[in-house]
């Protein structure tokens, strides 16, 4: 059957209803939202003399839920104007209108009783071989669809998205007794092309895969960390981004989740007769403290962390400690074990020596890596019968750069056992007659392609549909260049690929010189050329400042000069060169990785796309071709009739205010992405392979090499006044200081096209000239140099 999905109806407003309604519209389906009627007047309705049959009243339950998720952060919509895609209504008006709908979605209330009542009457309301699932994280799947039609059961299973659904990658697919193959490859279809999501085929088990892991892992470690005696603050800094985890680590992650959503999951665990480790899942002492007293976290203002003000009206963050309960002010951590990781970029290469410390920290680490190794091997096939599957549920679900049987290969499957059996955590049989049998690791790579050990037959298998993907860890073979800042990669078909690899894939030296070599390349030997990674962090989060902070120190103003030259070059390369440059944005694209971006022929940026020239912040404006190119783009966007230039001042505001975008879809809004020329994808681990096939789409189409722009309309004066104006009154209100005057000033002038009497056309080079030299007169200020220096210090720019 072909399928597909233009309405979707979800019933349940609450936190995961309403967010998951969001993200449907993001993807531009059209929704309806549905939840219960309430049952009495609020104290405002009665004050209106409103009575239950008034609409508002009916509605009020889903209204005031969609619109906390409106106003809640992080936002939910890439784009506030998408919230007019979901329609609200309750069930006892609107559940009938479900049989217009494609898909119907249930987030109610985690209680069976309920959810199978709501779903009799959803089975004689829906039009037959409409989607029916349910997004239950604990409830099995069998017991929800039992009584139900045949029609209803084969097409019913569990859908279950983390929260918040738009920001977490795992979509969890649970089949019932008597869903057809044909709908579960569909919703796993679905949710990776489509919703952007990590889809993970789950077994009916309790917690599925990624909640029976995680949450596992979590209280163990709350439970080993109480043993230890060591702190929250400790805690969360050894299981941190230093194990590639989130920065929340584990504390403030149950602060965040909710202590009370812990515990209830492990209740529904700890029942398990069949689970060896079931023990596992008992509160620790602490966590039952925490529940008598309601500290559950950031809902109830408290939990293992606590927010309070100071004399001085400051914020101060509080942490509990465990063997008190008292809260006391949060302290820095320092282990030997972590001080020995912090030259040690790679990921892999820091867990042999995390595992190696012979300070508290090594002890943590091969206490809670054993326990959590042990559980993962005992629990296949229980919950999957593939051990990629439980990697790939934990990295999406939970936010880990690497799975547990990733991290097991790191240290080395063989030493990892001898460690689990000092400690008395033997894992799982299988291990031993996989390690017997001469395999040494979990994965392992052939011909570009990930394999994994496949149990029942003692031997490797390709990971399916990673032939979507290209993960260019996984094609170090196709290297045709390298220094210490970038790779060179041929992506096959004709494509180059170029990778960065400094520190938040900045550009300095190594990288511009990279970058270069990948345009000559290309030109030399490929039809197209993709700029990209794999990186977690960003795209590219700018220039170097520390360089250009170094020659601003030394008042070396020729270099600063042939600095800002070169890199304006190297920008403007990306646009005129005889190939097409196609980039793969994602997370963070800042200043210079903006700049790379808004001069490529196109850009296939991952829906998560944090955007901005942000040079302004530390007392610069952006000269990497940035403002010419804004002004470039308001030019050709110039409407007649147009006297407050209102496209060239909204451009002028995002660049003085140092705004980032907060999607791509408001990147688009800013005028950085192109809506008829570039293209947004929701996988991200899509982004690459999306990439390369446009630049090939491009090539085949008969690309033909631009030239360089000479009809770019500047404002001169008139624009100039204008902004003048404006900056000269929020100087007087105090809005902004003096030097941010002094750098507005200066963005005015550049963006206008300088002092010239009337608007007229110039050329690229003419304002990329104007750029270099405003941005050199401002590393010669002290203000400036004091905020570059405040970022490179503090991780702040001072403003002043």
């Amino acid at each position: 059957m072909n399928r597909s999905i233009k309405k979707v109806a979800v019933l349940g407003s609450g936190i995961m209803g309403s967010r998951i309604a969001c993200h449907f519209a993001n993807i531009g389906v059209e929704v309806l939202l549905l939840d219960i009627v309430p049952k009495e007047l609020n104290a405002a309705e009665q004050a209106k003399g409103l009575t239950l049959e008034h609409p508002a009243v009916r509605n009020r339950i889903v209204n005031e839920a969609f619109q906390n998720t409106l106003k809640s952060t992080p936002a939910s919509l890439y784009s506030p104007k998408f919230a007019s895609r979901v329609k609200l209504g309750n069930f006892d008006d609107n559940l009938a209108e479900i049989k217009n709908y494609d898909w119907v979605l249930e987030a109610i209330v985690e209680r069976l009783d309920i959810k199978r009542s709501l779903f009799e009457k959803v089975d004689a309301l829906r039009k037959p071989g409409t989607l029916i699932t349910s997004n239950t994280s604990g409830i099995p799947i069998h017991l929800m669809s039992e009584g139900r039609s045949d029609d209803f059961q084969q097409h019913f299973c569990g859908t279950h998205f983390f929260n918040p659904p738009r920001y977490l990658r795992l979509f969890e697919v649970i089949p019932g007794p008597k869903t057809e193959t044909q709908i579960l490859d569909f919703l796993l279809h679905y949710g990776d092309l489509f919703l952007g999501k990590t889809t993970v085929l789950c077994k009916d088990t309790p917690g599925f895969i990624a909640n029976r892991l995680g949450i596992h892992a979590l209280v163990e470690t709350i439970r080993i960390a109480a043993e230890m005696g060591l702190t929250v603050e400790e805690v969360d800094k050894l299981t941190g981004p230093v194990v590639g985890r989130p920065k929340s680590g584990t504390f403030r992650l149950s602060d965040v989740v909710g202590l009370d959503t812990t515990v209830n999951v492990c209740n529904n665990l700890v029942q398990m007769p069949h689970d060896e480790s079931r023990a596992a899942f008992e509160l620790p002492p602490i966590m039952a403290k925490l529940m008598e007293n309601k500290w559950l976290g950031d809902k109830t203002g408290q939990g293992f962390y606590k927010k309070t003000k100071d004399e001085k009206g400051k914020t101060v963050i509080l942490a509990l400690d465990l063997a008190t309960l008292e809260y006391k002010p949060s302290v820095k951590v320092k282990f030997a074990t972590l001080e020995g990781t912090k030259t040690i970029d790679d990921l892999k290469k820091r867990f042999c020596v995390l595992l190696k410390g012979t300070d508290k920290a090594g002890e943590f680490y091969r206490r809670t890596f054993a326990s959590g190794f042990r559980y993962a091997s005992n629990r296949i096939p229980e919950i999957s019968d593939e051990l990629y599957r439980i990697d790939q549920a934990i990295c999406a679900g939970f936010g880990w750069e690497m799975g547990l049987f990733a991290t097991w290969d790191a240290i080395g499957v063989q030493k990892m056992v001898e460690i689990m059996e000092s400690l008395d955590a033997k894992p799982a049989q299988w291990v031993y007659d996989m390690l017997a049998a001469g395999n040494e690791s979990f994965y392992k790579l052939q011909n570009g392609q990930k394999l994994y050990y496949d149990i029942p037959s003692q031997s490797y298998k390709a990971i399916p549909g990673q032939e979507a993907f290209i993960i260019l860890e996984n094609k170090s073979q196709n290297i045709i260049w390298k220094n210490a800042g970038a790779s060179i990669y041929d992506l096959g078909d004709g494509i180059a690929g170029v990778e960065f690899h400094s520190k938040m894939n900045t550009f300095g030296a190594e990288v511009v010189e990279g970058l270069n070599r990948a345009y000559a390349v290309a030109e030399k030997d490929f039809r197209g050329l993709v700029v990209g990674n794999d990186s977690n962090e960003a795209f590219s989060a700018g220039a170097n400042l520390a360089m250009l902070f170094m020659f601003a120190i030394e008042q070396d103003y020729e270099e600063i000069n042939m600095m800002i030259a070169q890199f304006q070059q190297t920008m403007m390369r990306a646009r005129y060169s005889s190939i097409p440059v196609v980039t793969a944005a994602h997370s963070l694209a800042l200043g210079g990785g903006c700049e790379l971006n808004l001069h490529a022929d196109k850009v296939v940026a991952h829906a998560e796309t944090y955007m901005g020239l942000v040079e302004l912040g530390v007392g610069l404006i952006p000269a990497g071709g940035g403002t010419k190119e804004m002004a470039l783009r308001c030019s050709d966007l110039y409407q007649a009739g147009d006297p407050e230039l209102n496209i060239l001042q909204s451009a002028f505001m995002n660049i003085a205010q140092a705004k980032v975008s907060t999607s791509a879809q408001e990147a688009v809004e800013m005028n950085y992405i192109k809506a008829d020329r570039d293209q947004i994808v929701l996988n991200r681990s899509r982004l690459i392979a999306e990439a390369k096939q446009a630049a090939i789409d491009l090539a085949e189409n008969g690309y033909t090499q631009p030239k360089h722009r000479t009809d770019i309309k500047v404002q001169g004066k008139t624009g100039i006044a204008l902004f003048k104006a404006g900056i000269g009154s929020m100087r007087m209100a105090n809005y902004i200081t003096e030097h941010d005057a002094k750098i507005a000033d200066k963005l005015a002038y550049v963006i206008c096209g300088g002092d010239l009497s009337y608007p007229q056309n110039v050329t690229e080079q003419y304002l990329l000239d104007l750029e270099r030299e405003a941005f050199l007169s401002l590393t010669g200020e002290k203000k400036t140099m004091a905020r570059m220096q405040g970022l490179l210090t503090g991780g702040k720019p001072p403003r002043n």
